[in-house]
């Protein structure tokens, strides 16, 4: 089982052990529950740390505007709620690096020695000694090159090199490759850093195929406030892992999927790692599919291109069915118009799903209008927990009543409807606080409410990883789409590293 600090995603432009005519590479992710820092009893606050940092993401994407050193984007940081991957940085000494990978930013980054955390405490897993990698000057990426530009919203050559304060006669011959890239600064929910841009080689030793990539561009932070653990960008930039491997090898860098193994909380139910598949393999092999229920087939839905926030994944959701009612949504989460407002995120680094005020009202409602007949509201754990409509759900008839939570689906754009398990929107557990010291089962329903949409600009709605899971999500980049297909991820792991 992997700690709450494990992982690492950087890209690169070079591969030493994959020939091109491989089509796939799987990886492992881990969850970041922690067995010494989170235990089964204390569920109800992991719940709200992540039901927090849900809303706290989904506001700061809303709100994002980039500038001149800065950046906005927000980092998962919940305990207990993320995924990670691990590789090795450098080849003397090799120094193992782990990060979160986030599909809802486009840049690589992590700490680098000397670290200096501020307000991180409470954010990783103390019971773990994490030692910060050493990163060689010599791999400093000079300001006259291109990703520097990316990074700095895609500055011109010589504004970086002022930035720099390289001379004005070097300026002017266009010559600044002995002036390093100027640090860029990056803000998020809660929290900041300041990180430089390198190249080194990457090693992937748990991938199958394993690889090694050279020139890999990445952030590197001194000093961060509240972010003591780097981040492995998969969204649609430049930088992020499927672009930069994009340019080396096509075919695996114009589709990336990963199937997420449910954990619901509790570390002891997460025996395998999560599969990260980086290319395509081919879903006309019927050894490969994983039937659950007849659901095999993927569910595609476009991809909305943002304007102004390019590196998002947005689909459109024309509607949410809750039992036999169909709810629309309001237009704005169909679509994404030129301001770059509208659409649904899909974001692995968001923990719940997350929904405009008006819709989330209705679909508690209707939710409620069914469950609360057979459940009594649990309101002092909805204060808890800070999710809505939880209910107690420990009477001896609980297992004929649970069958009467009504299923729940998601309707995207392009005739895709995705019907969840009752575990990625109903999650039960064990909890005192009933106002008389009990402890007793409750139930609550895993959806938030993101505010009005009306207030401000960008995204309407984000697609979280707890509703992902159990399913293979597939970004084809190529064709640019989502897929969605229920899947066993454990199966499918054991399947694709057996070669099947």
């Amino acid at each position: 089982m992997a700690s709450f600090i494990s992982l690492l995603f950087f890209i690169t432009v070079y591969v030493t052990y994959l020939s091109r005519s491989s089509s796939e590479i799987v990886l492992p992710l881990s969850h970041s529950l922690s067995k010494t820092q989170f235990k089964f009893n204390h569920t109800h606050h992991l719940l709200k740390s992540s039901s927090v940092r849900s809303t706290t993401r989904f506001r700061n994407h809303r709100h994002h505007h980039g500038h001149l050193h800065r950046r906005q984007i927000s980092l998962p940081l919940s305990p207990g709620s993320d995924y990670t991957l691990s590789f090795s940085l450098g080849s003397d000494p090799v120094q193992t690096i782990s990060l979160y990978m986030d599909t809802g930013s486009d840049l690589v980054w992590f700490p680098c020695s000397p670290f200096e955390c501020i307000l991180c405490e409470g954010k990783y897993d103390t019971s773990v000694t994490i030692t910060p990698p050493d990163v060689s000057s010599s791999a400093f990426i000079p300001c006259n090159s291109p990703v520097c530009s990316v990074v700095h919203s895609s500055l011109p050559s010589s504004d970086l090199c002022a930035i720099s304060r390289c001379p004005l006669e070097t300026i002017e011959i266009s010559d600044c490759s002995s002036f390093a890239c100027p640090p860029f600064y990056y803000a998020y929910a809660d929290g900041s850093l300041i990180a430089r841009l390198y190249h080194d080689s990457i090693s992937i030793p748990m991938s199958s195929p394993s690889l090694r990539l050279k020139n890999f561009t990445f952030g590197c932070a001194h000093r961060a406030l509240g972010e003591p653990i780097g981040v492995a960008g998969f969204g649609r930039g430049a930088l992020s892992l499927p672009a930069q491997l994009s340019n080396l090898s096509p075919q695996l860098g114009n589709s990336f999927s990963y199937c997420l193994i449910s954990h619901s909380f509790d570390v002891r139910r997460i025996h395998r790692p999560s599969p990260l598949i980086l290319g395509r393999y081919s879903l006309n092999d019927k050894k490969r599919k994983q039937s659950v229920n007849g659901e095999e087939e993927f569910q595609y839905t476009p991809m909305l291109n943002n304007p102004k926030y390019t590196y998002f994944y947005s689909v459109g959701l024309e509607a949410i069915s809750v039992g036999g009612s169909r709810i629309p949504t309001p237009e704005r989460l169909t679509r994404v118009n030129r301001n770059g407002d509208g659409g649904m995120v899909v974001d692995s680094g968001t923990t719940f799903t997350i929904l405009p005020a008006r819709l989330y009202e209705v679909v508690v409602a209707e939710f409620d209008r069914r469950v609360g007949r057979v459940y009594e509201r649990a309101r002092e754990t909805e204060d808890q927990t800070g999710l809505g409509s939880c209910y107690y759900i420990d009477d001896p008839v609980d297992k004929v009543r649970f069958a009467k939570v009504p299923k729940v689906a998601f309707h995207f754009v392009g005739n895709a409807s995705v019907v969840l398990p009752t575990r990625n929107y109903f999650f039960g557990f064990s909890n005192g606080g009933d106002g008389m010291g009990r402890k007793r089962k409750v139930g609550c329903l895993m959806l938030m409410n993101g505010g009005d949409e009306e207030e401000s600009g960008g995204p309407v709605a984000t697609l979280g990883n707890y509703q992902q899971q159990g399913f293979e999500v597939i970004y084809d980049l190529k064709k640019g789409r989502v897929g969605f297909a229920r899947k066993q991820c454990a199966t499918l792991w054991d399947s694709l590293n057996r070669g099947h």
